[in-house]
């Protein structure tokens, strides 16, 4: 609903429990952050309250933001954080795998096939990895398995 009124790049998406992680890709002389935000956050609390018969606010705090471009090291930042994003369902236990996650977004950047529930732009930063699609997932593969060495560890 929110691509259809605003315009921005959604590079991840994946809903947890009580919390979903978005990637957002603001563009220039477009819709800020916080109008995004407060559209997709509008929307989830009407759902939930018209589903449940709840009235009220459905958020209790503001959302978290965070801008890759002012990391040291901006690519790296994202690659690995889509895998933690990917795998925060694993990590609470709601799946085992991050391919086979509610949303799925993370098989948009494995497989140039699928078809995700939402519109995924896939990220100039992944697109970097190589000339061709395979060989960009293929690179994209080294971070998650030095995710799940850093997930090992805590385990």
């Amino acid at each position: 609903m929110c691509h259809e009124k605003y315009e921005f790049e959604l590079i991840a998406a994946e809903p947890v429990a009580n919390h979903i992680h978005l990637v957002i890709r603001t563009l220039e002389n477009k819709e800020t952050i916080s109008l995004i935000m407060q559209y997709i956050k509008a929307r989830i609390a009407e759902k939930y309250n018209r589903k449940t018969g709840e009235t009220g606010a459905f958020w209790n705090e503001r959302y978290g933001c965070t801008i890759i471009e002012h990391s040291d090291d901006p690519a790296n930042y994202l690659l690995q954080l889509l895998w933690y994003i990917g795998f925060n369902p694993v990590r609470k236990n709601i799946s085992s795998d991050p391919r086979k996650n509610h949303i799925g977004f993370i098989n948009c950047y494995l497989d140039k096939n699928f078809k995700c529930k939402v519109k995924i732009t896939l990220h100039s930063y992944f697109k970097a990895l190589g000339g061709t699609f395979e060989e960009c997932m293929k690179k994209f593969l080294f971070y998650e398995d030095a995710y799940r060495k850093r997930l090992a560890f805590f385990f």
